[in-house]
């Protein structure tokens, strides 16, 4: 059986002058390991913001210099890009 496969493309926010699009036809590959789609994807579901909703934060708030939610994007973020 042939496999039908369609070449459709996925628009996403501009980084500066410069356009970004998905395409699935196997052209050029990103370096980033999907890190400007995790970017995207979190700007539009705020998925990590919500993830760090599921934890309770027990680090004393006079000491706390960063928010759970900006761990979690950093190190997210980062890991996706470094693995």
């Amino acid at each position: 059986m042939k496999t039908e496969c369609s070449a459709g493309q996925l628009e996403f926010h501009g980084h500066g002058r410069r356009a970004v699009v998905g395409e699935f036809d196997g052209g050029k590959v990103s370096s980033d390991s999907g890190g400007q789609l995790l970017c995207e994807v979190e700007q539009r579901t705020h998925i990590l913001k919500r993830l760090a909703g599921c934890f309770t934060d027990h680090r004393d708030a006079n000491q706390v210099e960063h928010s759970l939610e900006s761990l979690l994007k950093q190190g997210g973020i980062n890991r996706v890009r470094l693995d």
